[in-house]
């Protein structure tokens, strides 16, 4: 049997334009800086003695083969990885996931888990960078969704990273070098709410790709962003931080109207007005989870001032996906 955990995500600035309508038609690269957090999904695969396939999640599959089996994600690593019968897998996860859209990356966390897991099940080690390739192929050009490409690599590589994605597919993952106690600072202020919206973020990620071409300079000053929140983070300069993501947040909600709504700006202005220093939103937006940078005594009043969401710590993860039990 075999267990991985893979972290989800949050990204602080940039998002949009790790899409691939970006920066292969559009500029030289996109880039983001985002987190692995502290909030897991964990897949169990075990061998079955007999030809079937079980799978359970919200719901419990068993099915005779491979292409009876609902769920997307993992029917197509099954037979990413030319496993096509006789396996348990079971799939469970920190927060509700169910559905999607959660914001947090959790369908790229999902796949990266389950690519570990089975690569680990039949004896393959495969870096962090194949494990993010391999899974943005299963959901882009596999399952045609219209995503990013910073999940992948967030899940598989863990930490706080600036990410560049490059015309012709390349990426690099550049850990962000700062001072331990910045970055302590920085994880402590994390602080999520769990709107209870939800939503598909291959919708508004579609109308984000349909309008592209008419706010390219919407995008641009998004790369330039995440350049100066990278430079801020290296000084120490916590502030500045705290200014660039209320700026990229009012920079990315103009990309789409499908991002905010009057709710979730309502919920951003009540913790802001609260003591927040910072408010977005985690992912594509439209729903999910939200996010805010704030001092830990500021953590009860936001609480206090959203009492009908649900809020709750996290903190920067230092590992991506790993094996944390095998055994034969």
């Amino acid at each position: 049997m075999i267990i991985s955990k893979t972290p989800l995500r949050l990204s602080f600035v940039g998002g949009g334009t790790d899409l691939p309508d970006f920066y292969e038609n559009y500029s030289k690269h996109g880039t983001v800086i985002s987190a692995a957090i502290d909030k897991y999904i964990y897949i169990t695969v075990n061998k079955k003695f007999d030809k079937k396939i079980r799978l359970s999640y919200s719901k419990t599959e068993i099915v005779d083969h491979i292409d009876e089996l609902e769920h997307n994600i993992i029917r197509e690593s099954l037979r990413h990885v030319g496993i096509k019968d006789s396996i348990e897998v079971v799939y469970m996860a920190d927060l509700p996931l169910s559905g999607g859209g959660s914001g947090l990356g959790s369908s790229s966390s999902l796949a990266v888990g389950t690519l570990k897991a089975l690569y680990a099940l039949i004896g393959k080690f495969v870096s962090n960078e194949q494990l993010a390739e391999e899974a943005f192929y299963i959901e882009k050009d596999v399952l045609k969704n219209p995503i990013g490409k910073q999940d992948q690599y967030a899940a598989a590589f863990g930490g706080l990273n600036q990410i560049k994605f490059f015309r012709g597919g390349d990426v690099s993952v550049e850990p962000i070098i700062c001072q331990p106690s910045t970055h302590n600072l920085i994880s402590s202020e994390l602080f999520l709410v769990y709107t209870g919206i939800s939503r598909f973020a291959s919708d508004i990620l579609q109308n984000q790709k349909k309008e592209m071409g008419k706010k390219l300079d919407l995008y641009e000053n998004l790369v330039v962003m995440v350049e100066d929140f990278g430079l801020a983070l290296k000084t120490g300069d916590i502030a500045k931080c705290h200014e660039i993501m209320r700026q990229s947040w009012e920079k990315k909600k103009q990309l789409s109207s499908k991002i905010s709504t009057k709710e979730i700006d309502s919920w951003c202005e009540k913790g802001l007005n609260a003591g927040a220093a910072a408010c977005k939103i985690a992912g594509a937006g439209g729903g999910g989870f939200m996010f805010f940078m704030c001092e830990e005594q500021v953590k009860l009043k936001i609480a206090s001032a959203l009492k009908d969401l649900v809020c709750l710590d996290v903190s920067i993860e230092q590992n991506g996906s790993q094996i944390i039990h095998a055994s034969t």
